[in-house]
């Protein structure tokens, strides 16, 4: 499916590329610069493609998928493309109205895969964060369980290939495998992941259901202020992971990005620099020993650049389970 093949059997049969890239970007970047840059990733050799509603630029993404495939660069088969459902439309009925709405964005028939962006319910309508007059989340309250009942059915009208989850701790996943009548398991966790938080426990228990653990902000993260602790150490600056990166004559960047695929974690590489888009495809031009993988593992000190505070307060938020 990518130009290397490198691509990892889901638990429904489907393939997903083991990189991806990423089109979050800070609202500074302008729309017209996420059609840019997702098209140059695609020509790049890009195939996987993860995006979602709370982005505010599938039309964008969309658009720039379709003018790859226009142009014959690729066939829609040939991209994997990810969205989101976001935390206002978690209630079952919002489910699939919520996917028809990307699908529209994007003039796309189906994408390949759909997952719940994050556990905690927000109160339904236009605003994306919905706030009180002092400035406080408006939570809902809805059973997880019944919103995945939601998704199996876009999966069997065909809306998605695959469904999975977001920013799930391991209960929540437990709770949706256990669930009487479950139709289809979740075929991912996609996570907060690199190796300043390896997240070993959480990767081994999706290894041992037969759920694929993606990784987001892989490269430790982009300092957006709306989002990220500013204070924290700058991944791509560590010393261990510059020392390797010399002796194969690569980034920072790409060892944390080989270190997850090396593990079985589907990586995504989020950058807005056509530089740097061109040199993470590079990512399968070389290899960690043993050696080096076991020195990255002991660089993980339970680091969170993506607390999602909002969620903080919820039953539901995930981050206080240790994994």
């Amino acid at each position: 499916m990518d130009p290397k093949g490198q691509t990892v059997k889901l638990n429904d049969g489907h393939y997903i590329p083991v990189l991806g890239f990423g089109t979050f970007a800070p609202l500074e970047v302008t729309k017209r610069e996420a059609l840019e840059v997702t098209k140059f990733a695609i020509e790049a050799g890009f195939r996987h493609i993860d995006c979602a509603h709370l982005y505010q630029n599938e039309e964008q993404v969309g658009q720039a998928i379709r003018s790859k495939i226009a142009d014959g660069t690729v066939k829609r088969e040939d991209i994997f493309y990810t969205s989101k459902l976001w935390s206002t439309s978690l209630r079952p009925e919002l489910v699939r109205p919520a996917l028809e709405k990307s699908l529209k964005n994007l003039q796309l028939d189906y994408v390949d895969l759909y997952i719940i962006h994050f556990p905690v319910a927000l109160k339904p309508g236009e605003a994306l964060l919905p706030t009180d007059e002092n400035g406080k989340t408006i939570f809902d309250s809805v059973d997880l369980c019944r919103t995945w009942e939601a998704l199996e059915k876009c999966k069997d009208a065909g809306l998605t290939k695959s469904i999975g989850v977001s920013n799930f701790n391991h209960k929540q996943l437990e709770k949706i495998l256990n669930k009487p009548g479950l139709k289809y398991k979740p075929v991912c966790n996609q996570v907060e992941c690199h190796p300043y938080l390896n997240q070993s426990k959480l990767l081994e228990f999706c290894k041992s259901h037969d759920i694929v653990l993606v990784a987001y902000g892989a490269l430790g993260s982009q300092r957006i202020k709306e989002w990220v602790n500013p204070n924290l150490p700058f991944l791509l600056e560590d010393p261990v992971l510059s020392a390797i990166a010399k002796k194969y004559k690569q980034t920072p960047a790409l060892v944390a990005l080989r270190y997850q695929i090396q593990r079985g974690v589907v990586v995504l590489a989020k950058s807005y620099n056509k530089k740097r888009i061109k040199e993470n495809i590079q990512v399968f031009d070389f290899e960690l020993t043993l050696e080096d993988m076991k020195e990255i593992d002991g660089l993980n000190s339970n680091i969170r650049y993506n607390e999602l505070l909002l969620g903080v307060g919820h039953p539901e938020y995930p981050f206080f389970e240790e994994y």
